[in-house]
């Protein structure tokens, strides 16, 4: 066979790593009008594209992969993984990279086609290792090859124990159960690795790298995932294993792979080493120097697959990929991924029924390869490419929305171990090559997005789950930064999270820190010691910007603190009044004297400035243009309606109340207040925003406990619970047994029994005035004033029996022997005494007691 013998001038640039030839490569391409180079890895594709579109600008470059398309209206160069090349568009330049994988039994015959058809129209560049040298000089006749030395010495060093590793060592080994045992073991030993498996996403093994490459971690466990990985600052590679399972049977490493992985170590002029840790034996003295001399054997075979199909139906695409190579250098691929899917289908009624023209053939073939990045090619993932053959054919020719958001939500979770995560975030990585798909899917670009944050949100906690697992950091960066004395690189988060050298410390709320509940009792002191360093400008900042902030920031809670943006800053106490409450702020951890004192007087200005405008009813009887306006009883009126936060027991005040002129009665009522029967008040201080606020206020001054929990709004009455009744007094509720009664329905009440004919029943009508049961009216009646008739008994003439209440009425005096004065009820019997006694002094109204002995006149 041979291919494009008449093409123009190919070129295989070959050598180990570390030899530049990927930069070669770039700077080949940029020197051309257009050019595509294909990379082994997703991860290496994003790497060079980010390079290539700093240079070029990103209008000007695209970015193909399996999973991921940015392509920009008429890009100049683009930048892809081998597999997703797209081969039949011209361009000027191409380079495949990696080109040796040509004979890796999986993907193999990918590079394969490309070495064969792959090509620039202008120039085209192979780039991989020594060993494919013959099998191109014989496949591509007339190919040019430059050799590349590699920059640096790799030298073998021998075995070392896990805990005489150098600083800057990958370990390496060939399960993801081997790579946690020694994780865990370093994180003991060492204080803590970066992980790195084939099976972590792009993203979340970018993080464990930058960890690494940072200096977070001086270790780094890996599986021979790093082979091809991005380049890392490695000084030494240790295998752990010699072996590996292949997919197939467990075998030995062969030289060449060996040398891939140790190549990590030592970049660009820096030297490195390689040895033995932990299981593995004393490497063999062959394999050594082959790897220190790069000198391999030649590969004898590449994979290969026919690239003409028959897509008459699915039988006779299976027999077109059977189809055997036309040279016995090129062996003919065996159950790949894609081959195994498409038989598995075929064998399917339901699935040869609808593959019957060749556009379904073909549809089905893109169907099979979609990947299974679990590497698992499960029944589920033949069901799922069987699902998705079934909608891509039926009438609607494109997949249910529906039924795509339900496969997918089921990955939105971040519960489980890491290998939940890893299983979850390879699903979703299907999706997201599905979503790339734009004539599967409607909204090609939702779908991308959705998945894209399903997966950035996944790997992002896989990060984390690996970090926590495998790293104990934080202290060890703390002693460090807080020993050297030098600055520390922190940040507040929008939440109050705490971060110090990148690492999470604890939460600031308000002016107080909150260690990380989770840190070892060991480690709270250099927390502690850290947030005092590093939030010290911060406070200062937040100081500031609580003085500059308008009151509407600062939030009086019910249980008496103040807060500002979220966080508790101070606490009410008792002040002069109850109108002028003193601020104390909290102490915190953080918090200066003086600034202490600066954050006191800013809240304290500001609650009072709330206080006056939630209050403004009341604190309007203040005002010197109102109570100048007033004569001496209005203002004495007005001035203890203030003292009593906008309640008022009339007894107390009737010499005041007889002496108002009716214009100043009219300047009362003007200002709200309503004189009552029992009491004076203003109605707008009911209501349930005043009414919450005066009792807050009244429980801070007074030192008394609230309620449970304060009338509902709207509330006409209450069960009493552990607040002192006189609280309830004050704030508009006078306790009448177990209940306690709003004071402007208590007024209702009384009138509407002064305007009865006595005697009378207290009639239902009577109890709705107050929203209240028949049952609760004679307690409230006996705090009014009145009495049953004939001692509560039923008399001759009251219809059936029916309970009479009258008003009891003010006794005259009379003179007893000796010339002193009695009551006319001296000689009353001895019920008539208990009740005259009980309406004295044990009445609920205790407030109201000189009114319940002598009365006090109807609502003014």
């Amino acid at each position: 066979m041979r291919a494009f013998d008449d093409t123009p001038p190919v070129t295989a640039v070959l050598g180990p790593t570390n030899t530049g030839k990927t930069h070669l490569a770039i700077e080949r391409m940029l020197g051309h009008p257009t050019g595509m180079i294909g990379f082994p890895l997703r991860l290496l594709a994003r790497e060079n594209y980010d390079r290539i579109a700093k240079i070029k600008g990103r209008t000007r470059v695209a970015l193909i992969t399996g999973e991921e398309r940015i392509i920009p209206l008429n890009p100049c160069y683009f930048v892809c993984t081998v597999e997703s090349m797209p081969v039949d568009r011209p361009v000027h330049f191409l380079a495949v990279d990696e080109i040796q994988l040509a004979a890796d039994p999986e993907r193999g015959h990918i590079f394969t086609d490309r070495l064969l058809h792959a090509r620039g129209l202008d120039e085209t560049m192979f780039l991989g290792a020594e060993t494919i040298r013959p099998l191109i000089r014989r496949l591509v006749p007339g190919a040019r090859f430059i050799q590349r030395p590699r920059f640096s010495v790799l030298s073998y060093t021998g075995y070392h124990k896990l805990t005489r590793l150098p600083r800057r060592s990958a370990v390496v080994t060939f399960s993801a159960t081997d790579v946690y045992r020694t994780a865990e073991m370093l994180r003991r030993q060492r204080g803590g690795t970066a992980v790195v498996l084939g099976a972590l996403s792009p993203r979340t093994r970018n993080a464990q790298v930058e960890m690494y490459q940072s200096g977070d971690v001086d270790y780094l466990v890996a599986t021979d995932a790093i082979g091809m990985g991005l380049n890392m600052d490695i000084d030494h590679v240790a295998f752990a294993r010699l072996s590996k399972f292949d997919g197939r049977k467990p075998r030995d490493l062969t030289a060449p792979e060996i040398a891939q992985i140790a190549g990590r170590a030592g970049r660009h002029m820096a030297d490195g080493t390689f040895g033995t840790t932990a299981d593995a034996s004393a490497m063999a003295e062959d394999s050594i120097n082959r790897v220190e001399n790069h000198e391999f054997p030649a590969l004898e075979s590449l994979w290969w697959r026919n690239k003409d199909l028959d897509f008459r139906g699915p039988r006779a695409l299976l027999k077109s990929l059977e189809r055997q190579p036309p040279e016995k250098i090129l062996r003919r691929v065996r159950d790949a991924d894609d081959h195994r899917a498409l038989a598995a289908l075929a064998g399917q009624d339901a699935v040869a029924a609808r593959a019957r023209s060749i556009a379904d053939t073909r549809l089905l073939w893109e169907i099979c390869q979609v990947p299974d990045f679990r590497k698992t090619l499960s029944d589920s993932h033949t069901r799922l490419l069987g699902r998705l053959f079934d909608q891509l054919t039926s009438d609607r020719g494109q997949l249910d929305p529906d039924w795509m958001a339900t496969h997918i939500r089921r990955l939105d979770r971040t519960d489980g171990d890491i290998d939940a995560l890893m299983s979850r975030l390879a699903s979703i990585r299907t999706w997201t090559y599905v979503s790339h798909r734009p004539d599967w899917v409607d909204d090609s670009a939702g779908w991308q997005a959705m998945t894209r944050t399903i997966e950035d949100r996944l790997s992002d906690v896989l990060h984390e789950r690996l970090t926590q697992r495998f790293v104990d950091r934080r202290s060890a960066i703390l002693v460090k930064s807080l020993e050297g004395g030098g600055d520390m690189l922190s940040a507040v988060r929008a939440n109050g999270e705490v971060i110090v050298e990148g690492e999470y410390i604890g939460m600031i709320n308000g002016f107080d820190f909150d260690p990380d509940p989770t840190a070892h009792p060991d480690d709270v002191k250099s927390l502690m010691t850290a947030a005092r360093r590093v939030l010290r400008d911060e406070i200062a900042r937040r100081v500031a910007a609580l003085e500059q902030d308008s009151d509407d920031a600062f939030v009086l809670r019910p249980d008496n603190t103040v807060s500002w943006r979220g966080g508790s800053v101070a606490r009410l106490r008792a002040g002069e009044t109850p109108l002028t409450p003193r601020v104390a702020a909290y102490q915190g951890t953080l918090v200066e004297t003086g600034q202490r004192d600066r954050i006191a007087a800013r809240v304290q200005s500001a609650i009072h400035r709330q206080i006056g405008v939630r209050l403004r009813a009341l604190t309007n009887l203040n005002e010197p243009g109102f109570t100048q306006s007033l004569a001496g009883p209005a203002r004495g009126i007005a001035f203890q309606l203030v003292e009593g936060l906008g309640v008022l027991p009339r007894p107390g005040v009737a010499d005041l109340v007889a002496a108002l002129s009716a214009p100043d009665r009219r300047r009362l009522q003007s200002a709200g207040v309503r004189i009552g029967g029992w009491h004076i008040y203003l109605p707008s201080m009911l209501k349930p925003g005043p009414l919450a606020l005066r009792a807050q206020l009244l429980s801070v001054h007074r030192g008394l406990p609230l309620a449970d929990g304060l009338p509902a709004g709207g509330a006409q009455s209450i069960r009493i619970g552990g607040t002192s009744p006189s609280l309830w007094s004050a704030v508009g509720f006078e306790p009448v047994g177990a209940i306690a009664l709003r004071i402007d329905r208590l007024d209702a009440i009384d009138r509407d029994l002064r305007n009865r004919q006595e005697p009378f029943a207290l009639a239902p009508e009577i109890a709705s005035l107050a929203g209240l049961s028949v049952d609760a009216l004679p307690a409230i009646a006996s705090a009014l004033g009145y009495r049953r008739e004939a001692d509560g008994t039923r008399g001759p003439d009251d219809g059936g029996g029916v309970v009479r209440w009258r008003r009891i009425r003010r006794r005259r005096k009379a003179k007893v022997s000796g010339g002193q004065e009695r009551s006319e009820t001296a000689n009353a019997t001895p019920a008539r005494r208990r009740e005259r006694r009980n309406l004295a002094d044990d009445s609920p109204f205790a407030a109201l007691r000189t009114l319940a002995r002598g009365g006090a006149g109807g609502e003014a």
